[in-house]
């Protein structure tokens, strides 16, 4: 018997150790669009001819290949010569290319390299000393996260979450024009989408970064859109401005909230900027607030590492609470019930199985 678990357990590791490199090699071909460049030709290509479309070193790209065929991504063929071919199928593309839209998995493959490279070291410290990890370790991360959100929003904010909210009722207060608020708004994507659909509205992006808020405002500059701002605030320390007191008919807050250094007070920020009759979704990630919890969770070991090279050590910055992304939906419902609000509604959202919509009145 303990033969066979420590034999079973062999077999675990190497699928680990393959999958963990296969990761890696996925997120080099989606980085440099090798992925999509064989995802378009929609046929087997020659080594050459990938080369050629993609304007790469051929040497490099044939050991990536070697990668994506023994990892079962690509397909290996002989041509009529006997040269080999590679070919990425139709319904890999589906859910590793950008063409896939919100259900891009691809773009997902980049998240651990990139925090590896930014935040190791810090984290290791972190493991010694208790500390968090600045926001300024993780440059090319914040970058990734405007490309996350990109493949997020642009084909589900608003042509289904918004519509989805509140039975209805927000998307139609959006076409009539209200005043919104989105808190963490990172370089803008979600308000910035927001903003183009509902010219009747405004709308507000805040962050606490101040160099994805001028990449922000250059961005609306650019679109033109005049019912656009941005500011540079701290979520914790709304409560402390007057002039923003009940200003707000509607605030939202996508997965930002678990990264904030004290949550509470952002929750009670949030109850503060809201008008007596405003609303506030907030997206986090569909999880239980236990271990136990989470052990059937599809996407578990890869959301925990998640939360331990960013969101945690983020939000023990200057001794915050350092929630994490996997809070879960229990401790969620207790601190926004302990911010304040009175009504609290929990719900799926559709064509998004990884979140959860907390809709939370004053």
């Amino acid at each position: 018997m303990e033969k066979g678990n420590k034999e079973k357990f062999s077999e675990k590791m190497i699928g680990i150790l393959n999958a963990g490199a296969l990761n890696l090699a996925l997120a080099i071909g989606y980085r440099s669009r090798l992925l999509d460049i064989m995802d378009a030709a929609g046929a087997p290509m020659s080594l050459s001819g990938i080369a050629a479309a993609s304007g790469l070193d051929e040497r490099y790209i044939r050991e990536w290949l070697g990668i994506m065929v023994t990892g079962g991504i690509a397909k290996l063929h002989r041509g009529e010569e006997g040269e080999p071919l590679y070919q990425l199928p139709k319904e890999h593309g589906d859910l590793l290319c950008r063409r896939a839209g919100h259900q891009n998995l691809g773009v997902y493959t980049q998240e651990i390299p990139l925090l590896t490279t930014c935040s190791l070291e810090g984290v290791m410290d972190g493991f010694r000393t208790g500390d968090g990890v600045p926001y300024s370790a993780y440059p090319r991360f914040q970058a990734f996260m405007t490309e996350l959100a990109d493949a997020k929003h642009r084909r589900v904010l608003t042509d289904v979450f918004l519509p989805f909210v509140d039975g209805g009722q927000m998307i139609r207060r959006l076409r009539e024009g209200i005043r919104v608020c989105d808190l963490g708004c990172g370089e803008g994507t979600a308000p910035l989408l927001m903003a183009a659909a509902f010219p009747r509205s405004s709308f507000l992006g805040t962050d606490l970064d101040a160099r994805v808020i001028e990449k922000a405002r250059n961005i609306a500059e650019k679109e033109g859109l005049r019912n656009i701002a941005f500011a540079v605030r701290d979520a914790a320390r709304l409560s402390e401005d007057a002039d923003w007191k009940e200003s707000f008919d509607y605030v939202t807050a996508f997965d930002a909230i678990h990264d904030q250094t004290n949550p509470p007070d952002a929750l009670k920020g949030v109850r503060h900027i809201l008008k007596a009759d405003g609303a506030f979704s907030m997206i986090d990630i569909a999880a239980g607030s236990e271990h136990e919890d989470n052990m059937n969770h599809p996407m578990g070991p890869f959301l925990y590492t998640v939360s331990l090279m960013h969101c945690m050590p983020v939000g023990l910055m200057n001794k915050g609470e350092g929630l994490g992304m996997m809070w879960g939906r229990q401790k969620a419902e207790v601190m926004l019930r302990e911010a304040g609000f009175s009504q609290v509604h929990v719900a799926e959202i559709p064509d998004d199985p990884f979140n959860l919509h907390y809709f939370c009145r004053r």
